[in-house]
């Protein structure tokens, strides 16, 4: 099985407002860069995003490491959130809807492909490739503004 290393960033201009997500995929020396954009969206929704589609860019199962400043979307795999959310039938502790919920069922289905472990970065700091996802991110933002 192929690894991959996939760097993930969401960006948002008003929370909600135009957001656009950005992604670098690594195997072996190869990159590849993708990025896009919505009119109206949140900043959490174009986290999700990035992640989605940077594994819908793989072509045949891989064993993925995603890198992302995102709590939210790594508390939700690495902290068993998605599994209590499920269990709960995709309600949140205090019995609300889970926000999202059609991204994070994408993303389960992704992951259910693919083996795929997720790794908070600092985000805003001096790592090269995060920096690179978030001008990506903010890039396709601007354009969709």
């Amino acid at each position: 099985m192929d690894e991959v290393r996939i760097y993930t960033d969401g960006a948002c201009s008003g929370n909600p407002g135009p957001g656009g997500w950005g992604a670098v995929l690594m195997h072996g020396k190869r990159e590849k860069e993708i990025s896009g954009a919505s009119a109206n969206t949140t900043n959490n929704r174009m986290e999700l995003t990035a992640a989605i589609e940077g594994l819908k860019a793989l072509r045949k199962p891989c064993r993925v490491r995603i890198y992302t400043d995102s709590a939210y979307l790594a508390r939700a795999f690495n902290d068993g959130w998605l599994a209590r959310w499920i269990k709960r039938d995709w309600k949140t502790a205090s019995k609300k809807p889970v926000e999202n919920q059609d991204l994070w069922q994408q993303l389960l289905q992704l992951t259910n492909t693919h083996k795929v472990r997720f790794i908070k970065v600092k985000g805003h700091a001096d790592d090269p490739l995060n920096n690179r996802v978030d001008r990506l991110a903010v890039d396709a933002m601007r354009k969709a503004m």
